[in-house]
């Protein structure tokens, strides 16, 4: 009987550790999924200059012979929208890819062309995003327009509320995609001013589907100023 008496509080103060050690982690986990969802552990995007991106080289994707060349031949004339793809795969890339590509008709008019850049060419993927994007797309196989300091978003993002709300906004929307491909590198959109005129706008992405204003673009891209023919 008395053996049995004071058993009863070492069980009371295992109960008693059980629960602390159970509270103990629900805690942390709450203060992780908060502080996940704060930009206090996001990396900071470092502004790429017009002379880091110029010397990117760039290789063609279209159909005939590949071509490599420098990027600044991009927007040397009439500047340019660039898009840096993180994955054609992703349906969130590809809401954006075909956001941007409603802008065509004005950016047309004001004579800025519309391109893509992608890290890498897995199978179909860069023709299937061509349904998305309304422009031509070239391989940065060195990844410069993701830099000069490349951001990656690991798991984290997958407990950010912001990237559930851009889940449930493209899916919403009717998109979809596939998981081929690295896409943890974060990328982005540029508009380049013609010549030397230097980066007008860059959008860094923040986390999956942290898409551009196109308002932006097009703010930026009336800023552009065309260059003379005979311009080096």
């Amino acid at each position: 009987m008395g053996s049995e008496m004071s058993s009863l509080p070492d069980l009371e103060l295992f109960t008693m550790g059980m629960w602390s050690i159970g509270l103990g982690a629900i805690g942390v986990a709450v203060t992780g999924i908060l502080l996940a969802n704060t930009d206090l552990f996001l990396s900071k995007p470092e502004a790429a200059s017009l002379e880091f991106l110029e010397t990117t080289e760039l290789k063609s994707l279209g159909e005939g012979e590949e071509r490599t060349f420098k990027a600044g031949e991009l927007w040397k004339k009439n500047g340019a929208v660039i898009m840096a793809v993180r994955r054609p795969g992703c349906f969130l890339c590809r809401e954006e890819a075909s956001e941007l590509s409603s802008l065509k008709p004005q950016l047309d008019q004001l004579g800025v062309p519309l391109y893509a850049v992608v890290k890498e060419k897995i199978g179909t993927e860069v023709e299937d995003f061509q349904h998305y994007f309304k422009g031509e797309i070239f391989l940065d196989e060195k990844k410069k327009f993701y830099g000069p300091h490349k951001r990656k978003m690991l798991s984290m993002g997958l407990i950010r509320l912001g990237v559930w709300q851009n889940f449930l906004r493209a899916w919403k929307n009717g998109y979809s995609g596939n998981l081929e491909g690295e896409g943890f590198i974060l990328g982005g959109v540029y508009v380049i001013g013609a010549g030397k005129q230097g980066v007008l706008l860059e959008h860094r992405e923040r986390e999956f589907g942290d898409k551009v204003s196109l308002r932006s673009v097009l703010d930026a891209a009336e800023k552009i100023k065309p260059q003379a023919a005979d311009t080096d």
